[in-house]
């Protein structure tokens, strides 16, 4: 029983696990999820859904917040493609699938789901958490292709990218599901509510395709690798905690109360694996069929490590609370 309900609790984890599995075992299965265009239907849904579930109301309220908005495009769309890739450049050489893919995961904007949920657990700001992922998704469609050219091109890496065509792709398969699912709100937004759980297991259920797809896809290479796997791992976790180390940092600069703190390190510090799905599958899958790793990588310890960073600004919000309540008493 009590693995029974370790089970459910990690389900998600234990899915990772499940899917790579498969992708060794069975290949051809991801494969059929890329023939067939399944992933793109599902990710197209995907953005539907985020559309249908976004509250304008309460993002609105918060563009008075502007420091935190400017800073949190500017850390999550321009400082952390630089952050991440110089180093993996440094560390992995260039080209690589491992620096490729760490800036393929740099220039992504922020989740969607997971970013607005831990900010939630961590008793933050819900609605800037909220307004972040609609401005930073917004934006990344123009950034991710300028960013990509800058420093792949600053690099000496051998790749041509379609800049209007990277941007038309990604405004059909982001901006497009989501204005579709904003227009549909007023009218459906009642009968959604009680499938607000659902939603983020079909999201979660997303991912697992992807990690499916991408492992599926570059088995051969993976085990060619190796150990230095590991290596890629390690240097994503490591990333990771400069990441939020450094968005602690500037929230403290920028004088943002403690739920604004707590919205701004978690939510900027993350990636969404969706759209680095989106960038590799579209434009570097051929030349670099690893490239997926270092986002998957970042994607799981994210999922992890933040789970505990919102369990610590938790802590320090109730015990604020409580000194609060302790000073009105006296």
């Amino acid at each position: 029983m009590k693995f029974r309900l370790l089970l459910l609790k990690y389900w998600f984890f234990t899915g990772i696990a499940a899917v790579v599995l498969i992708a060794f075992a069975l290949p051809a299965v991801g494969v059929f999820l890329q023939t067939y265009k399944i992933l793109d239907i599902v990710i197209f849904v995907a953005f539907l859904l985020t559309g249908l579930t976004l509250e304008m109301a309460s993002i609105v309220r918060q563009l008075k917040n502007a420091k935190a908005l400017i800073a949190a495009v500017a850390s999550s769309l321009f400082l952390f493609p630089i952050i991440a890739y110089w180093p993996a450049v440094w560390i992995f050489g260039t080209p690589s699938d491992a620096a490729i893919g760490a800036l393929i995961n740099g220039v992504a904007p922020v989740t969607i789901a997971s970013g607005m949920v831990m900010t939630a657990v961590a008793f933050g700001n819900v609605p800037l958490s909220l307004l972040i992922c609609v401005l930073c998704n917004t934006a990344a469609v123009l950034t991710i292709p300028f960013m990509l050219d800058l420093l792949l091109g600053a690099g000496g890496a051998p790749v041509s990218l379609p800049a209007m065509q990277m941007l038309t792709g990604l405004a059909v398969k982001v901006l497009l599901p989501t204005v579709i699912g904003q227009l549909l709100r007023p009218l459906l937004k009642d009968l959604l509510v009680p499938y607000g759980k659902v939603f983020s297991i079909f999201n979660q259920c997303l991912v697992l395709m992807i990690i499916l797809n991408a492992v599926s896809s570059s088995t051969d290479r993976i085990i060619e690798a190796g150990i230095a796997i590991l290596g890629i791992f390690i240097f994503m976790i490591l990333l990771h905690v400069c990441i939020l180390l450094m968005n602690y940092g500037v929230s403290r600069l920028i004088r943002l109360d403690q739920p604004s703190t707590a919205a701004f390190t978690i939510h900027v510090s993350q990636k969404t694996l969706t759209v680095s799905y989106l960038v590799w599958s579209g434009y570097f899958a051929g030349a670099f069929p690893m490239a997926l790793i270092p986002a998957i990588a970042y994607h799981i310890t994210q999922m992890i490590m933040d789970t505990f960073v919102a369990d610590w600004f938790r802590r320090v919000q109730m015990e604020i609370e409580g000194t609060d309540k302790k000073g009105v008493t006296q």
